[in-house]
């Protein structure tokens, strides 16, 4: 079974190459990126780009949108300070600068305390943003039941799913492997999860597909991709191993609907 922090859900289905939100005032969104993961790698907060551009939740974005990158700057909150005098000497309001820093009513703040000052981008572009925004939606196809998932492997079948009421079941599919035999993502995404994590596991790889399908990927002796990072099906995201508490090499897979593990066999397809 798998933590929920392991798995952390944002939004999309597969990957195409992309600027780097990082130096950019604006982004073109590419195929397979979410506003979470362009978001962590903009190091801008994910609801400061939803409100700079009038998304609204599940905040979906699609391939071809322009998304308005808030740049911002850091002040450290001195004795006698409050969020609405800071928010009226940065010229933001104190809705924006408790969005940009996750902050909820009554606001407090503390002296040493770092806040996120969120750019204040000009009236036109907010207004372009929102018409564009609405147009994406409106001119998107419909969302897809689910992504396309591929075996991450092609090793046999272990130990397969199995659910219990009482929740001792097996979440997933645990293939068998050659220590170092590649490890595919079973469908685009981006990474939520990358590297060591105390428990049964190990090393593991954690992906988010979009409209709350994620995957998972354990026991793994290296791990090749980052937290952030947008991946193609079939794309390697690490090697297998014997990492955790595995007794032997292999691979434990599964596939989560909103948190929840589903039986990955009836969704696998061939690679």
């Amino acid at each position: 079974m798998i933590r929920a922090a392991v798995i952390a859900p944002l939004a999309l289905l597969v990957m195409a190459a992309a600027g780097d939100p990082a130096r950019e005032s604006s982004h073109v969104v590419a195929e397979g990126e979410t506003l979470g993961g362009i978001a962590n790698r903009a190091g801008v907060p994910a609801a400061a780009i939803a409100a700079a551009n009038g998304l609204v939740e599940p905040y979906d974005v699609r391939a071809g949108q322009r998304l308005l990158i808030p740049r911002q700057r850091a002040h450290r909150v001195r004795a006698g300070e409050t969020l609405l005098g800071i928010a009226h000497r940065n010229g933001v309001t104190l809705s924006q600068l408790a969005i940009a820093n996750n902050l909820v009513e009554p606001y407090r703040v503390r002296p040493g305390q770092t806040l996120i000052i969120p750019a204040v981008l000009p009236a036109s572009a907010r207004a372009a943003a929102a018409v564009a925004a609405a147009a994406a939606v409106a001119d998107a196809p419909a969302a897809p039941r689910r992504p396309y998932f591929r075996r991450p492997h092609d090793g046999t079948v272990r130990l397969g799913y199995t659910s219990r009421a009482d929740g001792g079941g097996h979440d997933g599919v645990d293939y068998a492997v050659h220590t170092g035999d590649m490890v595919r993502a079973a469908a685009g995404g981006t990474v939520v999860s990358a590297g060591a994590v105390p428990g049964r596991y190990g090393r593991v790889v954690a992906i988010d597909h979009g409209q709350g399908w994620t995957s998972f990927y354990g026991h793994l002796a290296r791990v090749t991709v980052s937290q952030g990072e947008i991946v193609r099906a079939g794309e390697r995201i690490g090697l297998a191993g014997q990492a955790g508490e595995a007794e032997r090499p292999q691979l434990h897979f599964e596939i989560r609907r909103n948190q929840q593990p589903v039986d990955p066999a009836p969704l696998l397809g061939r690679r």
